[in-house]
């Protein structure tokens, strides 16, 4: 959906929750580099291939992080790159220096991993399959801010619930920095006037301008509401 507000209030916001799958696109294009690598590589079978393979698991493992964990404070995001610094700086050593620990030299020799071009481009058709289902879900399942209401979009047959606008309180939540630096992505909780239940939105790209759009329009509801009863 477009996140693109501009600065008019009299216009429709647009808030759609994403699942977390959307992170991996880091994994998605190193798949395709990794895959036109290998595929107009001279020496398919040689050191190259073997290092963008590593590459391409080292990437796809930190996604893998990014989407099992949250990260919601900088200490943590120190605490994670120490440790990877300190496990890229021991691999280093134990395999520059074999006559320390032979042992370890000779398990960390023997990891050769290694994918050919049509891993890497059924890898990367996998994952755009489930972003094509991904942008097809979010067409049939959305909010829509006005100024006077908000409509739930939802189902084939375009579904809708409305809930009034006015009085409407937004909260914002950072709950992982990675997920933040990588699309903007937070959560929004909408709570309507006339609604117990709170209404929880994952993954908002852009959540920052969504959210000073939403603040924005509230604001000249507010206004408006008063001057109306003045």
């Amino acid at each position: 959906m477009s996140n693109d507000t501009g600065p008019d209030i009299h216009t429709r916001i647009i808030l759609v929750g994403h699942p977390k799958i959307v992170f991996l696109y880091p994994t998605f294009f190193m798949a395709l580099a990794a895959g036109f690598y290998t595929l107009f590589t001279k020496n398919p079978a040689g050191r190259g291939e073997h290092v963008v393979s590593l590459i391409f698991l080292a990437i796809m493992g930190f996604n893998f992080v990014v989407i099992a964990f949250d990260f919601p404070r900088t200490t943590s995001l120190t605490i994670l790159f120490a440790v990877l610094a300190v496990a890229i700086g021991l691999w280093f050593f134990f395999t520059e220096f074999p006559d320390w620990w032979p042992w370890i030299h000779k398990i960390l020799a023997s990891v050769h991993p290694a994918a050919n071009a049509t891993f890497f481009f059924l890898f990367a058709a996998i994952l755009a399959l489930l972003y094509l289902g991904v942008l097809i879900n979010v067409r049939f399942d959305y909010w829509e801010v006005r100024q006077n209401e908000l409509l739930h979009h939802h189902g084939i047959w375009s579904n809708q619930e409305r809930f009034a606008a006015p009085n409407l309180r937004i909260d914002k939540e950072i709950n992982d920095l990675f997920e933040y630096l990588l699309l903007g992505s937070g959560r929004l909780v909408l709570h309507p006037s006339e609604e117990r239940r709170a209404i929880v939105l994952d993954n908002v790209f852009f959540v920052d301008r969504k959210e000073a759009a939403l603040t924005k329009m509230l604001g000249a509801l507010q206004v408006e509401v008063k001057s109306d009863k003045s």
